[in-house]
C-alpha cells in the first residue's frame, strides 16, 4: 500500500479553522512548526506559484520545508504575505 503525503490543510475547510491551526503552530515552542505549516500551505496552493509570488527561488523554499535551511525572518515575511498570511500582535 503506497502512501501520500498528509497536508493538514487539505482537511481544514474554513478559514477560521485554518487561521487557528497556524496560530497553534506560531505559538508552539519550536519555530520550525510554524515554517512547516507555511509549507503545507504552500504545497496546498503549489510551491511554485507561492515562490514565484514571494519572488523566492522554489529549490530554496523547498530546502527551508524539508529543514535543512533556516529561512531569515525576511523570507519567512515574504512567505506569508504571498500566503495571504497576517500577523496580528496582542499586549
Amino acid at each position: 500500500m503506497k502512501t501520500q503525503p498528509f497536508n493538514p490543510f487539505d482537511y481544514l475547510e474554513t478559514q477560521e479553522e485554518i487561521n487557528a491551526y497556524l496560530q497553534d503552530c506560531f505559538n508552539d515552542e519550536d519555530p520550525q512548526v510554524f515554517v512547516n505549516a507555511l509549507g503545507h500551505l504552500a504545497r496546498h496552493y503549489g510551491v511554485s506559484e507561492v515562490a514565484r509570488a514571494a519572488g523566492l527561488n522554489r529549490e530554496s523554499l523547498y530546502k527551508i520545508f524539508n529543514g535543512k535551511a533556516q529561512p531569515k525572518w525576511d523570507t519567512v515575511r515574504r512567505l506569508m504575505k504571498a500566503l495571504h498570511v497576517d500577523l496580528t500582535i496582542a499586549a
